[in-house]
């Protein structure tokens, strides 16, 4: 017993490497602690790796006592992303050591303060920044440092998810090929989160957006959809079974830089429209189908293929500048010019959170956890 205690003390502390929301989620009453212990928390953990639905589970977890340079945060929400899965799994290239807590972004009110701590104040909002293990708990211990200040009025759920995906999109867009006004992208998997920023940070910089998603029921719904944030065209896979999918442009430039998170024939669909010498990167793999490149692509076209996994992109050197962007984030979306679709599911609902998140229940928005 003593032993498991350990380690549910060691998860709890992280050692272990807008939508309409319900009055009484925005509420949390605080306390102005300067030392002692955290109060009991709830986690989402997992003692294997495997199918989620199947290794996980919610536990009771201790408090744990908050020393000096440490921030005690009643979490508020934290989403789902296909990495968390992925990590559970036991599939993604970079995950804790199981036994677990679930979960890598996350927004949280400030409950209590170490001695030591003088940047921050009770009642702050912070993020986990760069993000961290562990944020499917209601409460969390970790060193003053690794938070990162938010603003009160960004709606929490954006606050929850602007880590992984919007930054995602950010990069990608900066990182890659200099584009200017009036040039054009192309990306297959848009009405995924990372593909619903890519648009509206492409329209904002006035960078046209070919978007490109699969045959399914109520596609003409989402093409609207897309469009009101601000793509220029949407087709379906099918749409694009013709011998020369440029002529379907109508007006719109040959993109020079592609995005590619689904794999298969949806990423050569990609490489078709790319210009001479253009780029796709991949950042995911969701159909788990190789991309698959003609010879005639690189020698005729000169095309390049580069891959983009924004943990790789973080480290402590540019704490700074992502929160940075962070808040450029933020601000877009307090300013009305960002936005995407997510649901929000009480922590008590896990299991169906978990289950939309798996897609067992069709085509569904992003989960968010709300505490």
């Amino acid at each position: 017993m003593a032993s498991s205690l350990r380690v549910v003390l060691s998860i709890a502390r992280g050692r272990i490497p807008s939508l309409p929301v319900p009055p009484h989620y925005r509420t949390v009453t605080v306390r102005a602690l300067s030392s002692g212990l955290s109060p009991p928390s709830k986690a989402v953990v997992y003692d294997q790796h495997g199918q989620p639905d199947q290794v996980t589970r919610v536990i009771d977890v201790p408090p744990i006592e908050i020393k000096e340079n440490d921030v005690c945060v009643k979490m508020l929400a934290a989403p789902i992303n296909p990495s968390d899965i992925n990590r559970i799994e036991g599939v993604y290239p970079v995950r804790p050591l199981v036994p677990a807590v679930g979960g890598y972004e996350g927004v949280g009110e400030i409950y209590a303060l170490g001695s030591s701590v003088r940047k921050l104040s009770v009642g702050d909002w912070v993020i986990p920044s760069p993000p961290s293990f562990g944020t499917w708990q209601t409460y969390i211990v970790k060193e003053e440092g690794l938070w990162h200040k938010v603003d009160k009025d960004v709606p929490l759920e954006y606050a929850a998810t602007v880590t992984v995906n919007p930054l995602t999109a950010l990069r990608m867009l900066e990182d890659f090929v200099k584009l200017k006004e009036g040039d054009a992208i192309v990306q297959n998997g848009a009405t995924s989160l990372v593909g619903q920023c890519i648009i509206q940070l492409a329209h904002i910089r006035g960078i046209r957006s070919i978007n490109i998603i699969r045959d399914r029921a109520g596609s003409e719904d989402v093409k609207g959809r897309l469009t009101q944030l601000g793509a220029d065209a949407v087709f379906t896979e099918k749409q694009l079974e013709v011998k020369n999918v440029k002529e379907l442009l109508a007006g719109v430039p040959e993109p020079a830089l592609g995005f590619n998170c689904v794999g298969g024939n949806a990423a050569s669909l990609v490489l078709k429209f790319l210009r001479q010498g253009g780029t796709m990167v991949t950042y995911g793999g969701m159909a788990k189908k190789p991309v698959t490149v003609s010879t005639s692509s690189f020698i005729f076209k000169d095309l390049a293929l580069r891959g983009f996994w924004l943990q790789k992109w973080m480290s402590s050197e540019r704490a700074k500048e992502c929160r940075e962007m962070i808040d450029y984030l933020l601000g877009l979306v307090c300013d009305g010019k960002f936005r995407y679709e997510m649901e929000l599911i009480p922590f008590h609902d896990f299991d169906t959170a978990l289950d939309k998140a798996l897609g067992k229940l069709g085509s569904q928005p992003k989960q968010v956890l709300i505490f």
